[in-house]
Parts: C-alpha cells; sequence; structure tokens
C-alpha cells in the first residue's frame, strides 16, 4: 500500500480496531471514545463541525475499504461507528455515565437498524450507505441520550 492507501486503511478500521476478529463494531465504538474526549474539548459548534468531517472522510475512506476489502460495508470498516458515537455525544455531558449509556445505545441502534438505516445503507451503497446508516443510529441514540438526561438518568 502506498502512504494515501495506509492513511484509507488506518481511518476505515479505527487505527487497525476494525480488523478485531469479532465483535469489531463494538471495537470500533470504543474507537470513538477517544475521538469525543478530544472533539467535546472544542465546544459543540466545533465539535458538531469536525464530526460532520469525519463523516465526508469516512466516506472516502468506506468506499476505497469497500474496494480493498472486496466486500460491501465490511465488518473491518468500523469509521462509520465513529461517527454514530460521536453523532450520539454531540449534546451529552462530559461524564463517565454519560459515556457508557451513549456507548450502549448507539450499539443498540446500530444492530437494530431502525427506519430509515437498513434503507438508507441497502439503497445508498458505497461509502455514503455505510456511513449514513451509522449516522441515523446515532441520532437515534442521541435523541434517546437526552430523554435519559431529561429524565434525571444520565
Amino acid at each position: 500500500m502506498n502512504a494515501k492507501e495506509r492513511m484509507l486503511y488506518f481511518i476505515a478500521t479505527g487505527a487497525g480496531l476494525g480488523e478485531a476478529p469479532i465483535i469489531s463494531g463494538t471495537f470500533g465504538t470504543l474507537a470513538g471514545i477517544p475521538v469525543w474526549i478530544i472533539f467535546y474539548q472544542l465546544g459543540w459548534p466545533l465539535y458538531a463541525l469536525s464530526t460532520i468531517a469525519l463523516l465526508f472522510i469516512g466516506v472516502l475512506a468506506a468506499a476505497w475499504a469497500e474496494g480493498h476489502f472486496g466486500k460491501k460495508d465490511a465488518g473491518q470498516i468500523v469509521i462509520d461507528e465513529v461517527v454514530g458515537f460521536l453523532v450520539t455525544m454531540l449534546l451529552a455531558p462530559f461524564t463517565l455515565r454519560a459515556a457508557i449509556y451513549g456507548f450502549l445505545l448507539f450499539r443498540f441502534f446500530d444492530i437494530v437498524k431502525p427506519f430509515p438505516a437498513r434503507r438508507i445503507d441497502k439503497r445508498l451503497g458505497g461509502g455514503w450507505g455505510v456511513m449514513l446508516d451509522d449516522v441515523f443510529a446515532g441520532l437515534y441514540a442521541g435523541i434517546a441520550m437526552q430523554l435519559l438526561l431529561c429524565a434525571g438518568w444520565i
């Protein structure tokens, strides 16, 4: 691989965590935690802009990785989990409890893929399909986080 391909591989696989032999999506979500810690320090407007930027970078990396791994939405691609987790945590407080709830809620919605997440992945395909189904899972998880915050559970 050349330098560009190594960078795309690094991004797509969440610094290699996507190569985990089992539950690679869970490991990918874990890769989102240090990114969340860094982005949180920026304040929410820059956090949101940085997440959007990472979404576009992820689209490119995921599209490349599908070709590299020879499979649509290959399990090794976890940049979508990183971005989905960041969407989940956008308005969450910076606490361990929020991180745990956010992690669990995002994993739940990423696995269940409620409408329109599953449809988007199948309809769009490519880098956009890989990324946007997790963005929708992150939106659902983020709404659940806000409901839990309002209820005083977080």
